[in-house]
């Protein structure tokens, strides 16, 4: 990588796209999917699988995803794998030119689909030094850009990247989120059957708060046995009463906790009042431990992937998990009344917790997966279990 003082690399011939840090290095590479630029804080995952789901999870919104395995989008897209209709990635960097589709479920081309999405893809990137830079001096903010020409204004793109104020203090929550209320229907996908109807009216109630969330975070409530009803990230503790939950559910989502937690925590700090059972995956971890009386701080480089071990502490059993956040639990700032249940057998950080005295737990983790391994489950039978 060049030093972040040196001038921006020259234009080499045929490059259509690049990826400008706000520090004045530029990466040059091919543009492919949509034309145009966005900004975006750049990270890396390392899944081998699972591209599609990635690029439409909503946690990553205000993100440029580089791609550490070299061959992306091989298998083309397909209306099953997506996580959310709104807003994911705003791009990804990858390693290879992106090949004709080859799989028996694809239904369309990787670049396509990600113009049709106004997504920026850019290959021709080496992705390994990309990936050790943010490594070693942390996520950078970036402006992605397409132009099949080859025109770029390359001041103007790096004095777009150095405007653009991170995702540090950052509500996208309600960026991403829902607007209404919806009754949420259908299981888990398998092969040759799609995906799975719900079944019986008298399965327990769960309202999920929805910052971001993974469509397969309902599924998953769905087998487990639960009922489900979706609201909107800034719905109110009265409103979320009203619709008389056995458990809430607090999802996942983008941006920085403190930011989302300035509406959600007082929310989450009433249910916890009147011991409404809670459960709560990544974002809505992080704002269930602040609302508990924790702090959340912005992470180096953020974990993000397929295989990421977690270590339980009740039995120390190893979950090996599917991780996207940039923020996390300080573990140091856990209160008396908060239990530590999980752990990261890579760097210590926090990755579960447990209210004492209540019936409210949350992971840092994504036990949905999709993509990923499907180790933790058991997490939405357990919070399931609860509302019996």
């Amino acid at each position: 990588m060049a030093d972040a003082a040196s001038s921006p690399a020259p234009k080499p011939e045929g490059a259509t796209g690049a990826l400008v840090l706000s520090t004045g290095e530029v990466l040059w590479g091919r543009g492919f999917g949509a034309v145009g630029a966005a900004e975006g804080e750049v990270c890396f995952n390392t899944a081998m699988t699972g591209y599609q789901e990635v690029m439409t999870d909503p946690s990553y919104s205000g993100q440029i995803v580089t791609f550490t395995f070299p061959h992306i989008g091989n298998v083309g897209v397909n209306d099953e794998d997506l996580e959310s209709k709104v807003d994911g990635a705003v791009g990804c960097v990858v390693r290879e030119d992106v090949t004709l589709a080859s799989n028996f479920r694809s239904g369309g081309e990787f670049g396509d689909w990600l113009a049709a999405k106004g997504k920026i893809g850019l290959s021709g990137i080496d992705t390994r030094a990309l990936t050790r830079r943010i490594r070693k001096t942390g996520a950078p903010n970036a402006v992605i850009a397409h132009d099949p020409e080859g025109n770029f204004d390359v001041p103007a793109l790096i004095a777009q990247a150095k405007a653009w104020p991170g995702l540090e203090g950052m509500d996208l929550a309600k960026v991403v989120t829902r607007t209404a209320d919806e009754s949420w229907e259908g299981s888990t996908w398998t092969l040759g059957a799609g995906y799975a109807a719900a079944e019986g009216d008298d399965r327990p109630h769960v309202v999920a708060l929805d910052y971001g969330a993974k469509d397969n975070i309902f599924r998953n409530l769905v087998k487990a046995g639960a009922r489900v009803t979706v609201v909107p990230a800034e719905t109110s503790l009265e409103k979320v009463l009203e619709l008389k939950p056995d458990g809430v559910f607090l999802s996942n989502g983008p941006g920085d906790p403190a930011a989302t937690g300035a509406y959600a925590v007082p929310v989450i700090k009433g249910l916890l009042d009147r011991d409404v059972p809670i459960f709560g995956i990544c974002l809505g971890h992080q704002m269930l431990a602040i609302a508990a009386g924790a702090k959340t701080a912005k992470m180096f480089q953020g974990h993000r992937g397929a295989n990421h071990p977690v270590k339980r502490h009740e039995d120390g059993v190893v979950e090996i998990t599917s991780m996207n956040h940039g923020f996390a639990v300080d573990n140091a700032t856990l209160p008396d009344t908060i239990e530590e249940t999980h752990v990261s057998l890579f760097d210590g950080s926090n990755c579960g917790i447990a209210i004492k005295g209540k019936k409210a737990f949350g992971v840092q983790y994504h036990p949905e997966a999709s993509p990923g391994p499907q180790d933790s489950f058991y997490l939405f039978e357990k919070f399931v279990g609860m509302l019996g």
